[in-house]
């Protein structure tokens, strides 16, 4: 077997594996799933070439998403899942059991297991698969800040939903733009807010996607929150905008759930919490290029200022607001 080629990329939380035998397999499922065992074709050990795994993950936070890639035939085993575990088949077909039930996925859907849950996975020769982890604190804490209210997890997703269509065919598409934007060191996924975005996203848009004990409840219009919870997000936002924050602290402001937030935001403001934030960025950082000497400041430290992580996306919001770029604010200093 062939040692396993590391490479760090320099954005944080970014791993790759070249091709890698069962053994470093193991060290590897070890590190970002769970404790495992690797085996071979029933009543056999992986052979020379059915251990060989390719695999790719990032990590955002408590989200995980890799992709492996296998030559033979492969079973994963872990005795207990310690998070949220989902395998979505890429190529080829993956057995799976859970509740007593034997499942079969394909690369139209994909399979679920609980904290708690055993794992079991078979591969077939040649298949290849996302396998996307989520630690439970997080999934939960996301739907109970969705809701408004705590939540008694784990959740309990379903053992096997569909990729076709729907919402779960659009968080699938999710996940595998995780896993494209792998190969670029420059990709967005790479900043800091935009991963912690990217994040929850998938997170939520799991939530939405399969049916669960708290689908109904999440799915139904939410009332939209009083006038006097909005005040205190908005007062907030105006007194730091340059703060790091997500819609979910701004919930915390308001002392609504983030649904709640969002339609008090639509109904009173015309917008959501987060295009709200935006927009008292940009009037900062276009006080501050008015009055700056363009001498001594750049745009880029202003922006980074007011909070603005990534510069080419600022400047097309920016001249989008002012019809001007904010170098030309700039050089318009008296």
């Amino acid at each position: 077997m062939g040692e396993a080629a590391l490479r760090i990329t320099p954005a944080p939380g970014t791993v790759y594996f070249d091709s890698v035998g069962a053994h470093q397999a193991r060290e590897f499922l070890n590190r970002f799933y769970h404790p495992v065992s690797i085996g071979g074709p029933p009543g056999g050990e992986p052979g020379p070439d059915s251990g060989v795994i390719h695999v790719e993950v990032i990590q955002l936070g408590p989200l995980t998403v890799g992709h492996l890639t296998f030559a033979g035939e492969v079973t994963l085993v872990a005795a207990e899942a310690d998070a949220y575990h989902l395998t979505l088949p890429t190529a080829g077909r993956v057995r799976a059991r859970r509740d007593g039930r034997e499942l079969t996925a394909t690369p139209a859907s994909a399979v679920a297991f609980r904290p708690g849950d055993p794992v079991w996975l078979r591969h077939e020769p040649h298949s290849a698969e996302l396998d996307v982890r989520i630690e439970q604190w997080a999934l939960e804490s996301e739907l109970a800040a969705l809701l408004g209210h705590p939540v008694e997890g784990p959740i309990d997703l379903p053992p096997i939903f569909g990729l076709t269509e729907g919402p779960a065919h659009s968080w699938s598409q999710l996940i595998k733009l995780l896993r494209a934007e792998l190969e670029h060191e420059t990709s967005l996924i790479h900043q800091p807010l935009i991963a912690e975005q990217l994040c929850s996203s998938v997170l939520s848009g799991l939530l939405l996607s399969v049916p669960h004990r708290y689908h109904g409840e999440l799915v139904t219009p939410a009332a939209a929150g009083p006038p006097r919870a909005i005040r205190r997000v908005v007062d907030a936002i105006n007194d730091e905008p340059e703060r790091n924050v997500s819609v979910g602290d701004l919930a915390e402001i308001a002392g609504t759930s983030v649904r709640s937030l969002q339609e008090g935001f639509r109904r009173h403001l015309g917008c959501t919490p987060m295009a709200y934030l935006q927009r008292v960025r940009l009037a900062r950082v276009h006080e501050s290029l008015r009055h700056a000497d363009p001498a001594v400041v750049t745009v880029a430290a202003v922006a980074h200022r007011w909070g603005f992580a990534h510069l080419g996306r600022f400047a097309s919001a920016y001249r989008e607001r002012y019809g001007a770029s904010p170098s030309e604010t700039l050089r318009a200093t008296p």
